[in-house]
Formats: C-alpha cells, structure tokens, sequence
C-alpha cells in the first residue's frame, strides 16, 4: 500500500498529537502534588472512562464523591501535615476565604454576646426573620436605589445559612437550562454545577491579557447564539481580585431584559480600594442598575460573612424578584430548613445603615493597607503580581517565572505545607465540573490564590515562608523540590499511599 505524501503528513501529524496527549497525562503521574491530589475521593477525571470503584476506600452503595472544593482540599492536606485548628499559632493559613475577626482600626465594637429570647428557639421561617428580612431591604433601599421609583421589601429577601447554601437553594430551583460561568472564578461553583445536573454548565475564559474582564460583547452574542439562560459570576471577583462596576455592570444587568437571569455573588462588595479619599466606604452591587426589583432577573447573594467579618455566625441572604423568594423558600425546606434564629435576630441592629458605613471605611482603610504590605514584600522576593487585586483579599499569584516544579500551584502549595504555610493552588478555581481536564492543560495551573484576610503579622508569617522555600531553591537547587510530601499525619502508609509510591518516582520529575 502507497501513502501520498499529504496522507503520510496527516498520519504523522495524527501520531504527534496522540503521543503529546501521552506526554501531557503522563505528567500528571510523574508529580506527586498531582498524584496525591487524583487519588484524593471525587478527584479523579469523569467521564472519559468509566468509573471504578477504589477498594481501599469505604464505600456505600449508590453514594458518590462530589470532591472538595478548594479550602477543604487543602485544609484537609495541612492537618496531614500537622495543622490544627485549635492550635495553629506555628502556622500561617493564607489559604481560608476569610476576613480577620477581631478588631480593626475605627471599626464598630465586635458583637460580643447574643441574647436568646424563649421564641428564638423555635425554628426560624424558611424565609428568616421579617425584621432581618426588612432590615437588609431597608440598607440596599439606603445604599443603592435612593430616588428610584422601585424598592425592595421584605418579601425580596431571603436569609439562608451562608453564600453556598443560597447558591444551592437557587440551583434547586433552576430547570434544564445553559448556564453560563467564567474561568477562573469560585471555586464552589464547580460543586455546585456537577451537583444540580439540570444546570448545563457552559464555561468562558477570561484572559489575564483583558485584566480578567468578562467581554460582555461575546457574553450577548452567546445568549443570542447559545440559548444562555443564567448567567453566574462573582463580583467582585474571587480570585483574581478584579471587580466590574460602572457601565459594564449595569450592561450585565441589562441582559435580564433580553430572557437571561443574571447570579451575582456580592460577597465581596465592600472590599473595593479606592485610590481618592472621597471614595472611601463606597462599595458595589448590581442593586444600583436594577429598574424594577420584581421584573428584572436579577439576584444578588452576600452576607455578613465576609463584610461584616462574622463568617462563623452563617447568616447570609438572596434578594430578587418576589416570585424567586417564594420558590427559595420551597427549596429551603427540604435543603437546610432555614438558618440559626437567634443570629438572624442579633443580626439586625448590625445593619443599621449608619453603622454599616462606618464599618466600610474602617475596613477599606484596614484591608487596602494590607494589600499593599503584601504586594511590597512579593516584590522584595521577586513575584511581582500581573494584575494587582482591586477588590477582594485575595492575590491572583501567576508562578510561572521561577523554576519546575515550582511553577506549578499544587507543588507549590506541598512545599508550603512544609514551611506551615497554606495557600491554594489555581485549579481549584478552573470550574471544571466533570473534571476532564488534565490538570497541566489548566489555565489555572501556574497560580496560587494567597489571602490577605488574616491578621497580618500571619501574613509575614506566610510570605518568610515562601522567601525560605525561594531561598532554598537558589542555594539548594531544584532537586529538594517536588517529592517526600507527607500523607497522614502517623506517618504510616495504606494500600493507597503504597500504590502511590508504585506512581511517582522517588526523585523529583525534571518533567514537571
């Protein structure tokens, strides 16, 4: 048989990308961050084989792993390698998606007890407390819709046990339809579209070059093209650390009118930096744009989570047209039955508006003076960051620059965990919902998000962390890089931990 030249062109070229799609799945083996985080239960790539059932795990029938998101992940490998969290004085967490809780300059008292009246003891509604209901209407009324003809009430609010639990009582309630997400964003909301399997997840990737913008353009021309009818995004961002405001915002808002439901997650919405003293204690929401808050399909999830710096309290709320409160409060009753009563009711005072304005400030002043310590002593160590965060607490921190294996978020963050340090790695921020993706083809693969939440003499703690490793990579080289990570706190191997041995080579992959 005689091959022309074209045909032996196009086998050839057939043969070199099948071999380069080899080279790529047999990096993720040759890293043991990477192996150590596939063998992790839910991690393993769905999908394109079928799934088999791993003997050395504790099974149920008919149960399966979702996988962890982000947080958990790492926490969980931080405790193997000798974290806690009742007694983490030695280590530095940069990795938790919180705010420091105490005390800041300027700031109101922090809530210090919580009464507990007789009726607080009975279930709340699934709605919440009215007068928690009326006092979140009455501050976004306050702060963003002042001079408009529509205004929300109580019934377009709905309190719920934290950010994901709102994200899942609206998923609950969505039907089969294209739902629109952004890469990189929350890293939840991976959970959260592979969970709720009505929602079809149709990804877009922002572009470091376009400072993470979502190009609304191609956004309208997808709707138009793709039948989108959800759009779900964090603003601002987590975490990149951008956030869209101004005109941008209000087109995003505009994009109700044409048959798409826009979730925006406000979490972050008064950790804005502002670069003029007038602006400070501004913050953001799409609230703002909205003409009629019962027509335009629009929602808007936050809380006192991350603003208020109560993350522990779990009292959050949805707000939007009234005939979504109502289908929440459907989904809430079978889902979480309603958040904690007597938090919602001591809740209520910390959302006076004059209150509220005085905690923005305090924390904008607090907040920015941290990001920029951070972003000084990154540039003394030579990670300087692509794009700066503008809201948030968070760092987008791009590692490509320094050498394999360090280039990579997942290894990274191991040598970390070595140094009592913990970060995240990007790819838990690459919503990924079936996990086909190898993890190096990720463009979330050379990031690590680091938190300036905490305090920060743990911030310093962190970052001599990462100049130990930085030092030791100079003066060691590469080679005590990428290997002996630890799996269980003992010490002592299982059957899965002896196949890993089997997987990764002892040495460093020069390959990684």
């Amino acid at each position: 048989m005689h091959f022309h030249l074209p045909h032996v062109q196009s086998f050839s070229n057939a043969v070199g990308q099948v071999r380069d799609v080899i080279k790529q799945y047999r990096h993720e083996k040759e890293s043991e961050a990477h192996v150590i985080f596939r063998q992790s239960a839910g991690h393993q790539p769905k999908g394109l084989i079928p799934q088999i059932v791993n003997p050395d795990e504790e099974t149920v029938p008919g149960i399966e792993h979702p996988g962890s998101t982000g947080v958990i992940y790492c926490s969980e490998r931080a405790i193997a390698n000798g974290f806690s969290y009742t007694e983490s004085h030695s280590w530095a967490n940069l990795g938790q998606g919180a705010p420091e809780v105490g005390p800041i300059p300027d700031a109101p008292p922090r809530p210090s007890y919580v009464n507990v009246p007789t009726d607080s003891l009975e279930y709340a509604p699934t709605t919440g407390v009215k007068a928690l209901r009326e006092a979140v209407a009455k501050l976004y009324n306050h702060t963003y819709r002042k001079g408009k003809a529509s205004q929300y009430t109580y019934e377009n609010v709905c309190i719920v046990p934290g950010g994901r639990s709102g994200l899942s009582r609206i998923a609950a309630v969505i039907g089969d339809v294209y739902t629109s997400f952004q890469v990189p964003d929350y890293t939840a909301y991976d959970q959260m579209l592979s969970a709720f399997r009505r929602l079809v997840p149709v990804p877009t990737a922002l572009q470091q070059e376009k400072k993470y913008r979502l190009d609304l353009e191609q956004v309208r021309r997808d709707v138009m093209t793709q039948g989108l009818a959800v759009i779900l995004c964090s603003n601002p961002r987590n975490p990149t650390g951008q956030v869209m405001k101004g005109n941008d915002l209000r087109e995003l808002v505009h994009l109700t009118r044409e048959g798409t439901t826009v979730i925006l997650d406000e979490f972050y919405s008064w950790y804005i930096y502002p670069e003029n003293e007038k602006d400070f204690g501004k913050s953001i929401s799409s609230a703002e744009y909205i003409d009629d808050v019962n027509e335009d399909a629009v929602v808007i999830v936050d809380g006192l989570t991350k603003n208020w710096r109560l993350p522990g309290w779990r009292v959050c709320w949805v707000v939007g047209p009234k005939n979504l409160i109502s289908a929440l409060s459907q989904s809430g009753s079978f889902l979480d039955g309603g958040a904690n009563h007597p938090l919602q009711l001591a809740a209520i005072p910390l959302l006076d508006p004059a209150r509220v304005q005085e905690e923005k400030i305090a924390l904008q002043r607090h907040f920015k003076s941290k990001r920029d310590h951070v972003l000084r002593r990154l540039h003394d160590l030579g990670l300087d960051v692509d794009i700066p965060p503008t809201s948030t607490f968070y760092i987008w921190l791009n590692l490509e620059k320094l050498p394999a294996p360090l280039n990579n978020g997942l290894t990274f963050f191991e040598e970390l965990l070595k140094e009592q340090t913990i970060v995240i790695p990007g790819i838990f921020f690459d919503i990924n919902p079936s996990h086909r993706r190898n993890l190096f083809n990720s463009p979330c693969h050379h990031f690590v998000r680091l938190s300036f939440g905490p305090p920060k003499e743990d911030l310093d703690k962190g970052l001599d962390a990462i100049g130990r490793v930085l030092k030791k990579a100079k003066k060691e080289g590469m080679k005590a890089f990428g290997h002996n990570y630890k799996k269980s706190l003992d010490g002592t191997e299982s059957p899965v931990e002896e196949r890993l041995r089997g997987h990764v080579d002892a040495t460093p992959a020069e390959t990684v």
